[in-house]
């Protein structure tokens, strides 16, 4: 029996082992599967080189738990090592036999997995002792038998192994128990070896046989060697993709697109990548892309690899360029992944644009579930909002697409303003906001359909890119002063009445912790409603992309705004301009000449005093201001309690609100029920 120590340069390499280096203990499993994988990958290697010349057999990975014995074992039947090779590549830790392999096969090996040689030592997470047994595949070359305790301490003695390969036996510690349960170990065997290109039984398959399950002495193969993505797409029907995107996504609907990734140049990458049905629930849907490399899975976190909104379609990539950590758990960001990154990229927007120009229809079918990604990816990726703005599709309320360069085409004769600003009216809600799409039909206008999630999100973008295209929705304000042409209506109605009446109408409208109100006048057509609701869009906008935080997050804290839009030409409003004057003329006569009278005394006094040094004005002076001001302050009161009753005296004016707000679906609770009440009486 030999025994030395372990070639590390401090006594404490096994502690930073089990603390460090692996983000999860779980790990150990596929470092062990993954080094098996490669010794019969280099045997394979081997044997097509000539420098094998012995039978190959049935190769395949050998997993076994062992509760009574505490023992976890991976065996396999590859190049297995001589003590000499397990002199150099355990005991001197970080010296990869992999990279080795590879310089002298790198023309006839397709790639293997370990890069750092510090797989195997993973195994020290959860073991108080491992035992390495191997029989070289070279006849001539002794069994050994590797142990070591978890220090640097380490014996090797010959051994026997009926064939060819490597038992790796862990002695499981006290804190690692959960790995001793079957069901543990076939879960983490799943997670990262189902793809694996080297078959990997774990015990037999069972069956339901007289009351319990029997062993059927069938081995239990847990992996697909052949996964789809590693097969040439010309060889693969779109039911083979289908089928295997429910391999990776049992419970996952039908996936709308694919794309198969096929890479040998600049860099080695292949996969395949779904688009799933998304919708408006992209961020359950994200960490669904698994990283794999060389067959083997890494991450389903792989922001550092594909952009963000890529990060919303499902699949599988697979690359041995993408530069990993030696415990193979994070990226590293490098030219390469920015390259892959780049790739993917044009890969996906190209593939969108070619089912785009072959199939149309079924793509605007599909538009819905592919809206809310594209629209991702052209907000937050310059270069893919270059190619999707091509396909990318708005959606009328008729239920017609067309593309951003078609649409625009459509309604820059109708809809571009007295400043030659292509104005874009839109719905978030064709249902809620009728009356208003109404409305912009009678003109002639046109009006698309935004009502996805970050559609505010995108016209912000469409805006900057076109500073003579605008996105209103289309009950941010009354129809003509949407799209503003030359035409005007003069009013009916003079400022005097106007103003009143704008009064009356506020005395009828609260303001709440969550919504206040202004009422304007606005000379429209008679035929327009008497009271419109808008919102302002710019205040709207804000607090739409206040939901999704950022700078805008404090716009989400403030009371919604509200226009109401009273019409001077309406006959209702002319109507009630006339009650008022019969019922109050004379006291608003007077009141009106009053008000004039001291708001001339006021101005004139304050001009008087501009004139002075603030020491130079007398105390009678300042009191005489005031009292004219508290004077003018009386009559604007005076003037407002006149109007709110003649507002309180009318159910006319309550009844125009409250159709507003109806139209808006702003009515409920009580002040419904009051409104259902006094329409019956009004009947």
């Amino acid at each position: 029996m030999e025994k030395g120590k372990i070639g590390v340069t401090t006594e404490n390499i096994f502690p930073i082992i089990k603390k460090f280096l692996y983000s999860d203990h779980e790990i150990f499993l596929r470092e062990l599967v993954s080094n098996a994988a490669d010794a019969i990958q280099k045997l394979k290697t081997l044997s097509s080189a000539g420098d094998f010349k012995g039978e190959l057999g049935e190769l395949r990975i050998k997993v076994n738990v062992d509760p009574k014995k505490k023992t976890i074992t991976v065996s396999d039947n590859g190049i297995g090592m001589s003590a000499e090779e397990i002199d150099k590549y355990l005991n001197q830790i970080a010296f990869s036999s992999a990279n080795e392999f590879l310089d002298k096969y790198k023309d006839q090996t397709s790639g293997l997995i370990g890069q750092f040689g510090l797989g195997f030592y993973s195994s020290f997470m959860v073991s108080d002792k491992v035992e390495v047994i191997s029989k070289s595949y070279d006849e001539n070359v002794h069994t050994v038998k590797w142990t070591c305790d978890g220090s640097p301490e380490y014996s090797i003695e010959e051994a026997a192994r009926a064939e060819r390969g490597t038992d790796v036996i862990l002695h499981l510690d006290k804190e690692s128990k959960e790995f001793l349960e079957e069901s543990r170990i076939e879960t983490l065997l799943k997670k990262y070896c189902s793809f694996l290109p080297v078959e990997v039984q774990f015990g037999n398959e069972k069956e339901w046989k007289d009351g319990k399950m029997a062993d059927t002495g069938k081995p239990k193969i847990i992996n697909d060697t052949n996964p789809a993505w590693t097969r040439k797409p010309a060889d693969l029907k779109d039911e083979d993709y289908v089928k295997f995107y429910h391999q990776l996504y049992p419970m996952g609907e039908d996936p709308l697109f694919h794309i198969h990734l096929n890479v040998d140049y600049p860099f080695k990458l292949t996969g395949i990548l779904y688009f799933p049905k998304i919708r408006n629930n992209f961020e359950i849907q994200k960490n669904k892309i698994q990283l794999y490399c060389n067959q083997v899975f890494v991450t389903d976190s792989v922001e550092g690899i594909v952009p963000d909104f890529l990060t919303l379609l499902h699949g599988v990539i697979d690359s041995p360029d993408i530069p990993l950590n030696v415990s193979r758990s994070y990226l590293q960001s490098d030219s390469n992944v920015k390259k892959i990154s780049s790739h993917i990229t044009k890969k996906v927007a190209d593939r969108l644009a070619d089912i785009f120009k072959k199939d149309r229809e079924n793509f605007e079918k599909k538009w819905d579930d592919l809206k809310l990604f594209i629209e991702y990816g052209m907000i937050t990726e310059e270069k893919f909002f270059e190619k999707a703005s091509k396909f990318a599709l708005y959606k009328n309320t008729s239920g017609k697409y067309f593309t951003l360069d078609e649409y625009d085409k459509f309604i820059k004769e109708n809809q571009t303003d007295k400043n030659k600003a292509l104005i874009h009216l839109y719905t978030t809600d064709a249902v809620a906001q009728h009356t208003y799409i109404s409305k912009a039909s009678e003109k002639g206008y046109d009006v698309i359909v935004l009502d996805g999630q970050l559609d505010t999100h995108l016209i912000n973008t469409l805006e900057s890119k076109d500073q003579n295209s605008r996105y209103l929705r289309v009950d941010s304000d009354v129809i003509d002063n949407l799209i503003k042409k030359e035409e005007k209506h003069d009013s009916k109605l003079t400022k005097t009445q106007s103003d009143d009446l704008t009064q009356v109408f506020r005395s009828q409208v609260a303001d709440s912790d969550k919504a206040h109100f202004q009422v304007r006048a606005e000379s429209l057509d008679e035929n327009d409603l008497p009271l419109i609701i808008t919102q302002s869009e710019f205040m709207r906008r804000m607090k739409d992309m206040s939901q999704f935080g950022g700078g805008y997050s404090f716009y989400g804290e403030m009371p919604d705004s509200y226009d109401l839009v009273l019409n001077t030409n309406h006959p209702l409003a002319i109507t009630l301009a006339e009650e008022l004057d019969k019922e109050h003329a004379e006291e608003l006569r007077k009141n009106s000449a009053g008000i004039d009278k001291t708001k001339v005394e006021v101005d004139f006094m304050e001009k008087e005093h501009g004139k002075k040094k603030p020491e130079e004005i007398s105390s009678f002076e300042k009191d005489d201001l005031e009292k004219l001001k508290g004077d003018l302050k009386q009559l604007e009161e005076k003037r407002k309690t006149l109007l709110t009753g003649f507002g309180n005296d009318h159910q006319a004016v309550r009844q125009i609100v409250d159709l507003a707000m109806l139209a808006n679906n702003m009515l409920k609770g009580e002040a419904l029920s009051a409104f259902v009440r006094r329409s019956i009486s009004l009947l």
